[in-house]
């Protein structure tokens, strides 16, 4: 706003005392102040409100003034209430500097100007990002993207002062301001996802407000262009895939004007995410192409001309095919009527990348099909390490999930579980076949887990614990209580610790000296114990059988 519109309002009770000709400058903000050199507060375009209080004699006028044009300042305008008049002392200093100044009437409050200012200066920046946002809206569906959604989020910062951030429905940072500030730490894109998912659930319209530690964030959802709220008939179609726009303020009580240039940012980021979507579709013909090869039981010739065409695409530049591993997720629903199939193909698409990679890009090297519940990922490992205990490094389960249990948790509600398999790595299509069922055994295994998010991986497959998840209940039930029960009553009416005792007996396998000296008992202690436990249960701890027996039920108690 210019200095000369603040004259045109009544209400604010001013009265120009000098710097008529420089009535045109643009105001930024506003500041109160009674310090004697506010300079340092300030950064120009300011108008500077003052009580006069720093004011002790004459000679103070001059500093002062000059001390606000060096800040560069629009204008000064004093209060009457302090000396019932503005000094003349101040004037003459303000028109030998070219200062325009202004006297305040002492029934008008400060409060009232800076809130006249605030609007006027804030409503007209929304109305110049708002052309920005729809020209580059323009810009991104008639060609390439003009520099994606950082752009607009910089321009948030820039004319709104407002810190924004794109996050996927994990919590993975998609995009962020590119201007100096502290970024978005990892476990607050979680809390903040969660709290996203969460309240989509309820079928709430956005902003969602959440408050973590002394920020308050306002989430909106980011959906597909062309989609309205109410065009998808259930929201757990894309509440796992839709991303959303955190920004840190509180919207509760934004003028509708300022929410609609907000969820006008939102449809430009959706005109991105719907790009991204539109060039995945080439990865994901190519794994459905590859998977139902492998499914078919095609000749691996076959299978891997399908696969030297895919690594290209998957990983420009890559030399020669590199190992694979295969993940297969299900997503599936308590009620059973809505496919899973399409929600766990984005789900994939989201979580197989590197949680510290930011940016829509990283999840292009990702191949995912899908089919009824199951989506099955072909993922690509340029270079096949072996740790030091001797596995192949890739991609694991449980830290595939670590960082996004708890957004997905929220999202799937009560009604929903998502279950994941992930394959050992392999370096040709042969192989592939075997991959693929190794994965699918392995989402069997989390599926027998308690819980909304589970995974299994290749290494589990080769232990008794595969064997634990498909014990039927009542068999588990039986088995444990043939056991452990007597040695569990004994233990409650004897404090005996015959249970610890067999655990680390065990665990020392066997060991009557180590044993002993994990539980600070004398070896004839020890000795007695185990025999208690062979008296009440008729079994024999020399025998492997029966430590057997009791490591099964001692883990599936």
């Amino acid at each position: 706003m210019r200095l000369r519109a603040l004259l045109d309002t009544d209400a604010l009770g001013l009265r120009l005392l000098g710097g008529e000709d420089e009535l045109d400058r643009t105001v930024r903000g506003v500041m109160t102040t009674d310090l004697r050199d506010p300079s340092r507060y300030l950064s120009g375009g300011e108008l500077v409100l003052t009580g006069l209080a720093w004011r002790r004699d004459a000679a103070d006028s001059e500093p002062f003034v000059r001390l606000l044009v060096q800040a560069g300042v629009a204008g000064l305008a004093a209060g009457e209430a302090e000396l019932g008049n503005v000094p003349e002392d101040l004037v003459v200093a303000c028109v030998r500097h070219r200062l325009p100044l202004f006297a305040v009437n002492e029934s008008v409050a400060f409060a009232t100007i800076t809130e006249h200012v605030v609007r006027q200066v804030s409503g007209e920046r929304a109305g110049d990002l708002a052309a920005v946002v729809d020209r580059h809206r323009r810009m991104m569906t008639s060609g390439p993207a003009g520099g994606g959604p950082d752009v607009v989020l910089d321009l948030l910062g820039s004319d709104l002062d407002l810190r924004a951030w794109v996050l996927s429905p994990a919590g993975r940072l998609i995009a962020g301001p590119k201007v100096a500030g502290p970024g978005l730490p990892a476990d607050t894109c979680a809390k903040l996802a969660a709290e996203h998912l969460a309240a989509a659930r309820t079928g709430r319209r956005g902003p969602h407000r959440v408050t973590l530690g002394s920020s308050t964030y306002s989430l909106f959802p980011v959906r597909s262009s062309g989609r309205s709220p109410q065009a998808s008939r259930d929201v757990r179609e894309t509440v796992l895939s839709d991303w959303l726009l955190a920004v840190e303020a509180d919207a509760g009580d934004w003028p509708e004007e300022r929410l609609d240039l907000l969820r006008g940012v939102t449809q430009l980021i959706a005109v991105e995410r719907d790009r991204r979507d539109a060039a995945r579709t080439v990865r994901r013909r190519l794994a459905q192409e590859v998977l139902e090869l492998v499914q078919a039981g095609a000749a691996p010739a076959e299978i891997a001309a399908r696969l030297r065409v895919a690594a290209p695409v998957l990983l420009p530049g890559l030399g020669a095919a590199p190992h694979w591993q295969v993940v297969v997720a299900r997503v599936e629903w308590q009620d059973g009527d809505l496919e899973g199939g399409p929600v766990a193909q984005s789900l994939l698409e989201e979580i197989l990348v590197d949680p510290s990679a930011t940016g829509p890009e990283p999840s292009d090297r990702i191949a995912v099909a899908h089919t009824g519940d199951e989506a099955i990922a072909l993922v690509p490992l340029p270079a096949v390490s072996t740790e030091h205990d001797g596995s192949e490094a890739g991609i694991l389960a449980d830290a595939l999930l670590e960082s996004v249990r708890d957004p997905l948790s929220a999202g799937l509600d009560d009604d929903g579980r998502v279950t994941l398999g992930v394959s050992a790595s392999v370096h040709s299509a042969e192989g592939l076949r075997g991959a693929l069922e190794e994965a699918r055994h392995a989402r069997r295994v989390a599926a027998a887990r308690a819980g909304r998010v589970c995974a299994a991986g290749h290494q589990e497959l080769a232990s008794h614990v595969l064997l634990l998840p498909f014990v039927p209940d009542d068999v588990r039930r039986a088995f444990t209580a043939r056991l452990l029960d007597p040695l569990r009553d004994y233990d409650r009416r004897h404090r005996a610790e015959l249970i610890p005792t067999l655990e680390a007996f065990l665990d020392c396998d066997g060991s009557w000296t180590r044993c002993a000296t994990r539980l600070h008992l004398h070896v004839n202690t020890l000795r007695y114990r185990v025999g208690r436990i062979e008296q009440l249960t008729s079994r024999d701890l020399s025998r492997l059988e029966d430590k057997l027996d009791f490591f099964l039920a001692l883990r599936m108690s």
